[in-house]
């Protein structure tokens, strides 16, 4: 099963383009979710976007560390 990859993300947000560039060179094509349309997530997110979710699990807040995200790729193991 491939993996779940969602990008919580807004408009105008350069550390959020940073995120996503780091995720599609990794091969990953996550699911852009935009905070400032859901008043939970933008409660929950306002100040720490970008949040990248791997399977369920927050796994980046703010930046994208691609060394570590390899590490994370490299020890997910499909079912």
């Amino acid at each position: 099963m491939p993996m779940q990859v969602v990008l919580y993300t807004r408009q105008g947000c350069h550390l959020c383009d940073d995120a996503l560039a780091v995720l599609q060179r990794q091969g990953l094509h996550p699911s852009l979710v935009d905070i400032d349309t859901d008043a939970e997530l933008r409660s929950r997110y306002d100040c720490c976007v970008p949040v990248v979710e791997i399977d369920g699990r927050e796994r980046f807040r703010g930046r994208v560390d691609e060394r570590l995200l390899r590490r994370l790729l490299a020890g997910h193991r499909p079912d």
